[in-house]
């Protein structure tokens, strides 16, 4: 797999959309990164070899909903951590939740299965999605997703994500043991 050397500033090429307003984003708060470019990655599997080259983990994130479609979720997890809905809903306070169609994924992030990233709430600009970290997350020094593409990954600092990123963009996470 292709891995590009690690850069500290954001591309000068021409990206999508989404992955141009993440590094604006991230440049305007003036959040520090680190960022590769990468060949196209769908899965967790695939992540390892870039996570390995940033030094933080991928994580994992996943868009759930409740069965009418009124509440969204954007849950991020350690990447090895299995999602259980079960437990996931009944610390929400739902009946129940479901893994959210790609066509809603991409209603309300912008994003569709094996591309989902928490920078997907720049396209939430009405605050449907309800941002849900885990707390060994949370609690961990570094932060690391795709900007919006599976061509690329970054790393920065959680606390910048939880205190800075987040709330910039009117997300205030639910930090819960998953």
């Amino acid at each position: 797999m292709y891995i590009s050397e690690i850069m500290t500033t954001a591309p000068t090429d021409q990206r999508g959309d989404l992955e141009t307003r993440t590094w604006q984003a991230l440049d305007k708060l003036g959040i520090k990164y680190e960022r590769v470019d990468n060949d196209v990655v769908e899965s967790m599997d695939e992540c390892v070899e870039i996570s390995d080259k940033l030094g933080a983990e991928i994580r994992k994130t996943i868009v759930v909903c409740n069965r009418q479609k009124t509440e969204f979720y954007l849950a991020i997890l350690p990447a090895n951590k299995r999602f259980d809905g079960k437990l996931f809903a009944a610390m929400m306070r739902t009946a129940r939740v479901s893994f959210a169609s790609p066509e809603d994924m991409e209603k309300v992030i912008g994003l569709t299965p094996g591309e989902a990233s928490v920078m997907g709430i720049l396209n939430d600009t009405e605050g449907k999605v309800q941002v849900v970290i885990d707390k060994a997350v949370a609690d961990a020094e570094w932060f690391a997703c795709n900007p919006g593409a599976n061509t690329s990954h970054l790393k920065f600092k959680t606390k910048q994500l939880i205190n800075n990123f987040l709330p910039s963009n009117k997300h205030k996470p639910e930090i819960i043991m998953l």
